[in-house]
């Protein structure tokens, strides 16, 4: 039997190997999910350069990393819609729907961090 304690080294290494799998299965099967990370290979550079206090930097890169964060989620919810069936269902299409609505509102919460942060880096030459 497990110790159910809140720190265990073996629930520890489970769970980094689940969230591995899900990395796994996002690159391999969501192309959204492979063009948000090749952004970030562009984004995080650029923003660990533009910013000038490491507040603007976490800004710039983590909301490009919740960019990630919500293409994972929304993936997530796919599934589980594909699992339960093929059939066309409007509570299906409802959930994928609100899911694709969460990822486009993680880009523009992205966009008006970035704008905003180069918008002051402009100003001030």
């Amino acid at each position: 039997m497990r110790d159910q304690s809140a720190f265990n080294v073996v629930r520890l290494l489970d769970a980094v190997g689940h969230a591995w799998a899900g990395f796994r299965a996002a690159f391999r099967s969501e192309p959204a999910f492979r063009l948000e990370l090749a952004l970030l290979a562009v984004l995080a550079p650029l923003g660990a350069w533009l910013g000038r206090t490491g507040a603007e930097r976490a800004l710039l890169i983590g909301s490009w990393l919740g960019v990630l964060v919500v293409e994972l989620l929304n993936s997530g919810i796919e599934t589980v819609v594909d699992r339960i069936g093929p059939e066309r269902h409007p509570l299906s299409k409802r959930a994928k729907d609100l899911g694709a609505a969460a990822v486009m509102a993680a880009v523009l919460a992205a966009g008006v961090v970035w704008g905003v942060i180069l918008a002051g880096w402009l100003r001030s030459g």
